[in-house]
């Protein structure tokens, strides 16, 4: 007796069976209550933007003293993926993106530690500052994020903005929490508007006024005194505390009496001058979450992220908990917070659904069963799966996965294969109790050895195609890694519980039961079998017919793979999900002001108030709305100029709405992009992406010896994509022309005057832009309050008003600045990108229409890009999968985006189920000493295709990379059934059957078992198929394992029988 036969001979009777069957399901209640929940797998990519400031420098000096010779610095390191680099006026802003699985804190460390040990390239008297570092991750991506607003038409941001300072120190004490911020109100300040009529009546000037506030605001301890035996501590000087401090300071002396800084300037504390404004406003299915249709509103946005490994849901509830709890005390009764995020509950929803889908899929097996084989098989097979499923949970935990939609879906796909094991060895002591008499604990050994053999093989078949997928790179990989590592998890623990915990189970539940005898279905199989497979054994065209079969099967591969040609299985990366949100992202010409931008923004929000499904939305002008992962790979948290804007845009849950979100977001396109265009302004709608998310779907880096040529390559490239039919979303990174004044300063009237250069640059940028002199101590604000020089907003705009103010010379006299300086017109410095050491210009654009792939796009805009490439005078370049090795010699695009995701996962793929066949191929030539053996029983796996591609044909459905991951289980799930065919034809030719009666026999033996196992696997995969990213594998699975199964049933017969009737016959014999 084999090993699988002993170990149910001791596992039957041991009392120690039902304590292991206790303790997997108590681990398995224990795991659904720790194990942390998320919508999405937790993607461990680790990024850093590096900012270096170089003030007053060009962007030639920049990106030639600070941008080149730091990005070679980040090059160095171990570990990076990419390097990238933005150059602008007075700034470099580098960004290095690590590998996938680059542990986050090794990660900072060696970046910190680079930057450190490298910061000699710039000698100090340059100018440059140190850089600052800031690491992002994903959990710098918001759980939950909240917008207050007031019914009190009086109480505008700053309002706001104080009471969500004040509410940020109570949900930060919230246990999980890891930081809480407050967008999108103006902040305080001590504004000091100056006058430059009053500043030149009483003789004083704009850098008197801003030393006379930093000398005033001192305080300090000076000593101490001792007297009467006690020491008393001395402080000397006092702090400005209020803008009535501010007011009295003295800035000058004129005619013996002392001149006050409310003299010269208007001092105002409150709100700071706008530069980015936020609002929220509701749309026509605000009622269905319980939201008043207020409309627009001004507001402010807290946003919440979590310490990592913390709970989403449970993070998410506390936060939310303590803030009704601040309702009536920090919280006045007229400030109310619309929840405009809330991962948590989107979170636990999915979960909950998913569980709820995976007992629904668990009790279908189980009534499978029970109408095949009887309830109390049902029961046994039903306790097996209950305790695989619980001992999987808590494996999932163990190895470090989180309760979300992958692990979940997993889990659920993997029912039909999990159960497997439990059916095969269940039916099998269902047949033997037929044919054989004696006491059932002297059956069951048996019955388990005849299967044990085949079952472990299979078992480590399916899990040989699966486990290479947990081995795909990018951000691919750990998305979908716990598909493969949770289902091989599960084939494990349910062959070990079919070994062990099913024969103590049928001991107890199949030995009150009467034997199960050969039954009428039973013959009426045997006789099915006959009938169909002799034409191909005994009839006198057998082995005409059986060339006729396999031209047949190869003519319906052929058809099934030339769907994908024709257009009617589209192929893309994954489909697009059905979320509850979307976003508009505004870009406006450069030097726009945020008013303008905040105004376009207003007549999105007004279009956008007018969709059916849209709950509420949120405005952002001049700064970026609260980030997703797309956002965070797309680094929209940097987008913070005047001329950059946000909609965050609200959708009714899916339950409430028709329209998938991508329906919606597709028909808002047009209009969305009219009224852009009505204002100059670049208009693109960002849906969630369904997987990992890449800069854009569709990019074109231009690469080539010179800027200019290099934007004239762009500039054509975005034309030959704008004519390519559904391409949508079109921009690049030139920025358009906008203006630039240049104040030169006179070195010859300066020097006379003997006033120094920086004294009159610190003059014009404290005018125009402010300049904050020195912080007001109140003892209140939660941030610092600046007071802050500057000319008023209105006369920010004069030039004559700037050329009014005066310096003081040496001798004492003042000298308007329009004696000092010369004004003249230019264009502003564009900004200059790089990726990984080479300079870039990138052109994006998206894919809309009936295709909806951006590979379809890409490649029907490419004879137009070569064109434009070429048209600059040399042979065009173009590179799908590197950059180009020499840029200087020639212009060049390099296909970027989707596609390198799509190609980088397909390659993967493909590697992991060529990897997954070879190691089929040898545990089969292992267990059968064969070497055609393994390539009969593999030979079905080609039929999946007439299945799965059909399949996607029939209910419209796009092939994707889940699509991708059912093919690749389909191969071990296929290669079960062909092994169980051959292991039983190898049993009853030993036995001394003909070859012919035993693959007839085998197909109708072990139809039984077959037909079951692909059933279940079929009704698991089937509660999958209304999932708007898993249905490609689930359409992969129910088709690939209709046809393949129906196929595998007679061609493995028919060709064991055709590849060994010459040497196993005259054996029989």
């Amino acid at each position: 007796m084999g090993i699988s036969g002993r170990i149910a001979r001791y596992f039957q009777s041991s009392q120690l069976t039902p304590l292991v069957a206790l303790v997997a399901l108590l681990l398995g209640l224990f795991a659904v209550a720790v194990t942390p929940r998320e919508e999405e797998p937790q993607i461990n990519v680790t990024m850093a933007n590096i900012f270096i400031a170089f003030p007053g420098a060009s962007v030639d000096d920049v990106e030639s003293l600070v941008t080149i010779p730091a990005e070679q610095v980040l090059a160095q390191m171990e570990g990076v993926e990419h390097v990238t680099a933005v150059t602008r006026p007075g700034m470099s802003i580098l960004t290095v993106q690590f590998k996938v699985g680059v542990p986050r804190i090794d990660a900072i460390v060696r970046l910190r530690d680079t930057m450190s040990a490298n910061r000699d390239w710039a000698p100090p008297e340059l100018g440059i500052l140190e850089p600052v570092i800031k690491p992002r991750g994903i959990d710098d991506v918001p759980v939950v994020s909240l917008a207050l607003w007031s019914s009190d038409p009086d109480k505008g941001a700053f309002e706001l903005e104080r009471v969500a300072h004040a509410i940020e120190s109570d949900l930060k004490r919230v246990a999980g929490t890891r930081e809480v911020l407050t967008l999108g109100g103006p902040g305080r300040a001590v504004r000091v508007l100056l006058d430059a009529d009053r500043l030149a009546a009483h003789g004083v000037t704009t850098l008197d006024a801003r030393n006379a506030l930093r000398f005033a605001n001192a305080s300090l301890p000076t000593g101490k005194l001792v007297r009467e035996n006690r020491e008393i501590v001395v402080e000397t000087g006092n702090f400005l505390e209020s803008a009535a401090d501010v007011r009295s300071i003295v800035v000058g002396v004129q005619a013996g009496s002392p001149v006050h800084l409310g003299d010269v300037a208007e001092v105002i504390d409150g709100p700071d001058q706008p530069v980015r404004y936020a609002w929220t406003g509701t749309g026509p299915a605000a009622g269905a979450r319980g939201l008043a249709a207020t409309g627009e509103r001004p507001a402010v946005t807290i946003q919440v992220t979590k310490k990592p490994g913390e709970n989403a849901v449970d993070v998410a509830t506390r936060v939310l908990g303590r803030f009704e709890a601040l309702k009536g005390t920090v919280i006045p009764a007229d400030v109310h917070a619309t929840v405009t995020r809330n991962y948590g509950a989107t979170a636990n929803d999915k979960a909950k659904s998913l569980i709820v889908k995976l007992i629904f899929a668990t009790l279908s097996v189980i009534a499978l069963v029970f109408a095949t084989l009887g309830r109390r098989e049902a029961l046994i097979v039903g306790l097996a799966v209950v305790l695989t499923l619980a001992a999987t949970l808590f494996a999932s935990w163990a190895w470090g996965f989180t309760l979300n939609r992958v692990s979940l879906f997993a889990l659920i796909f993997s029912i039909g294969i999990l159960v497997d094991d439990a059916i095969v060895v269940v039916e099998n002591i269902h047949r033997h109790r037929g044919l054989a008499s004696g006491p059932l604990a002297s059956i069951i050994p048996g019955a388990v050895d005849e299967v044990g053999g085949p079952t472990i093989l299979a078992t480590l078949t399916v899990i040989a195609a699966l486990l290479p997928m947990a081995f795909v790179s990018g951000l691919m990989g750990p998305y979908m890694s716990p598909i493969p590592i949770n289902a091989s998890l599960g084939m494990l623990i349910s062959l070990a519980i079919a070994f062990t915990v099913t024969p103590w189970l049928a001991l107890r539940f199949l030995a009150k039961g009467a034997p199960a005898h050969a039954s009428r279905l039973d013959e009426r199989i045997a006789g099915f079998f006959t009938a169909l497979l002799a034409p191909f054994l005994t009839a006198r065209q057998a082995a005409r017919n059986r060339r006729r079969l396999a031209a047949g099967i190869a003519l319906a591969i052929v058809v099934s793979v030339g769907l994908a040609g024709v257009k009617l299985v589209v192929l893309k990366m994954l489909p697009f999900d059905n979320k509850s949100e979307f976003q508009v992202v505004v870009d406006m010409p450069a030097g726009t002001p945020v008013e303008v931008t905040a105004a376009v923004l207003r007549e999105l929000g007004a279009h956008v108030a007018t969709i059916p499904e849209v709950t509420d939305y949120q405005a952002y002008a001049g700064l970026a709305a609260p980030i997703n992962f797309n956002g965070l790979v797309r680094q929209y948290y940097l987008r913070a100029l005047s001329e950059q804007g946000d909609l965050q845009v609200n959708l009714v849950d899916k339950s409430a709405r028709s329209r998938k979100s991508h329906e919606i977001a597709a028909s808002a396109r047009p209009a969305l992009e009219a009224i852009g265009r009505r204002w100059n302004a670049n208009v693109k709608v960002v849906e969630v992406p369904p997987g990992p998310p890449v800069l854009s779907p569709i990019v074109a880096e231009i690469y080539g010896p010179d800027e200019p040529g290099r934007i004239r390559v762009a500039k054509r490239v975005r034309e030959a994509l704008a004519a390519t039919p559904d391409l949508v979303g079109l921009d690049d990174s030139v920025e358009d022309p906008a203006p630039r004044l240049l104040v030169r300063v006179d070195a010859g009237r300066a020097s006379l005057a003997g006033i120094s250069r920086q004294d009159v640059v610190e003059t014009v940028r404290t005018a125009l832009a402010g300049l904050d002199a020195t912080p007001l101590h109140d003892g209140l604000a939660k941030y610092a309050v600046p007071v802050r020089i500057a000319l008023p907003p209105e006369r920010q705009g004069a030039l004559d008003e700037l050329l009014k103010l005066t310096m003081r010379s040496a001798d004492g006299s003042l000298v308007p600045l329009s004696e000092l300086v010369r004004v003249s017109r230019s264009e502003r410095e564009r900004p200059r990108y790089r990726k990984d050491l080479m300079p870039v210009v990138y052109v994006v654009a998206d894919q809309a229409g009936r295709t909806d792939s951006p590979l379809y796009g890409l490649f029907a805009s490419r004879p137009g890009v070569r064109e434009a490439v070429a048209a600059e005078g040399a042979a065009p370049g173009e590179y799908f999968i590197r950059q180009p090795s020499d840029p200087y010699r020639q212009y060049a695009v390099k296909w970027d985006g989707e596609w390198q995701v799509t190609y980088e996962t397909f390659r993967d793929m493909g590697a992991a189920y060529a990897v997954g066949l070879i190691l089929i191929y040898l545990l089969v030539v292992a267990q059968f000493r064969s070497y055609v053996v393994p390539l009969v029983i593999m030979a079905p796996i080609p039929l999946t295709v007439i299945g799965v591609m059909p399949g996607h044909a029939l209910l419209g459905a796009n092939f994707t990379a889940t699509s991708m991951i059912g093919m690749i289980a389909l191969a071990g799930i296929i290669v079960r059934n062909s092994i169980l065919l051959v292991d039983f034809v190898n049993l009853k030719v030993a036995e001394g059957v003909a070859l012919r009666e035993a693959v007839m026999l085998s197909a109708a033996a072990r139809a039984k078992p077959i037909a079951l196992t692909a059933l279940a696997a079929m009704m698991g995969a089937g509660f999958i198929l209304d999932d708007p990213i898993f249905n490609g594998l689930a359409i992969s699975l129910v088709f690939g394992i209709l046809v393949a199964t129906a196929l595998t049933l007679v061609v493995i017969p028919v060709l064991y029988y055709a590849a060994f009737r010459g040497r196993l016959e005259p054996l029989a014999e």
